[in-house]
């Protein structure tokens, strides 16, 4: 967790249509000691309960019968900006046409509402600290969404091939999942130097924000699971 952290809770909303699924996500969530959630609410009340919270972190149902998710992220986006917290998106599907649109929208992040306990609070943790989650489950069709066709592997390896070698290594661990602090540590650097790295990769790589150089990471064959940190995110 980052420093500006480490003395209260990770604060979090819950956004989701059913009822079950809310008290769900809030017992789950409520048994970590380090998280807090703040409040719970369907797609209608979304926006301006997050403005009134201001969460670290926002679970959002992606499809929701009043008002969907991805006009949620677009509200939020545009009302808070570069303020907006960390969001990861929610769904029951691994194969939802809506979740490259979610990424291109700011998504930070996309979990199956099965997701293990103890798997749901280590990617709020991860959220917290401006890493990115992305279950296995949904990870292909985020990624073929994002870099689609034959040539996508390739035109992913063309977009990493101006990277530097120390960005290209920073990369991969962003395409672990991992915050800028823990690519600090891994790679035994200051902060200020992992957070200049991250942003010069994403400039270079178009002004993708961080679930999209990701994705981006895990196409262009960066992000070996066998050998790296077995986290389920990406």
């Amino acid at each position: 967790m980052g420093s500006e952290r480490e003395d209260r809770a990770i604060r979090v909303v819950v956004i989701d249509d059913e009822q079950l699924v809310r008290s769900g996500l809030r017992m789950i969530l409520g048994a970590a000691p380090d998280i807090e959630v703040v409040a719970d609410c369907g797609g209608g009340d979304a926006v301006e309960t997050v403005l009134a919270q201001r969460p670290d972190v926002v679970m959002l149902d992606i499809r929701m019968p009043d008002v969907d998710g991805l006009t949620v992220l677009s509200r939020l986006g545009s009302a808070l900006g570069e303020r907006l917290p960390a969001v990861t998106m929610l769904t029951t599907f691994d194969t939802d046409e809506y979740l490259a649109t979610a990424l291109r929208s700011g998504a930070s992040g996309f979990l199956l509402k099965d997701t293990e306990p103890e798997q749901l609070a280590r990617a709020v943790r991860v959220l917290a600290a401006g890493g990115s989650t992305l279950d296995p489950a949904v990870a292909r069709t985020v990624i073929g969404g994002y870099v689609s066709g034959a040539d996508g592997a390739e035109r992913a390896k063309l977009a990493v091939g101006g990277l530097t070698a120390r960005e290209r290594e920073v990369l991969r661990l962003v395409g672990q999942g991992l915050s800028n602090a823990e690519i600090a540590a891994r790679l035994h650097l200051a902060h200020g130097t992992v957070k200049d790295h991250v942003s010069a990769l994403l400039g270079k790589l178009g002004g993708l924000n961080r679930v999209q150089a990701a994705v981006i990471a895990e196409r262009a064959g960066l992000v070996d699971r066998s050998v790296d940190d077995p986290r389920p995110s990406v």
